[in-house]
């Protein structure tokens, strides 16, 4: 099991629509999270900052097939276009990133 961290802000006008969508999630889509090997995902946000934390807990053995196989999905490629005009990634984001992946620094089970 590898534990997850990503950031990524939201913006400020954007955020009770994205609540509301969170308050919500489709069922596929939260069928597609968990048959790609992922358990225990949280979103937290954090005001006045405008910042969503992102936590999951990834239980597969092939992370970009996983990846691949939730972005290739029509359902969540249609989630995403609901969810993605509420989002702004960080400056400091990779090329290839939306959410900025996070170095875990120190964990206590």
């Amino acid at each position: 099991m590898q534990r997850m961290g990503m950031v990524i802000g939201v913006k400020p006008e954007m955020i009770a629509e994205y609540k509301r969508l969170h308050a919500a999630v489709w069922p596929e889509v939260l069928a597609l999270i968990s048959e790609s090997n992922i358990r225990n995902y949280t979103i937290f946000l954090r005001e006045p900052e405008n910042l969503l934390f992102g936590y999951w807990e990834y239980h597969g053995s092939d992370f970009s097939a996983d990846m691949a196989k939730i972005a290739a999905s029509p359902k969540n490629q249609e989630w995403w276009s609901f969810t993605i005009p509420c989002q702004q990634p960080l400056e400091s984001c990779k090329e290839d990133e939306w959410w900025a992946m996070m170095e875990e620094t120190f964990h206590l089970d």
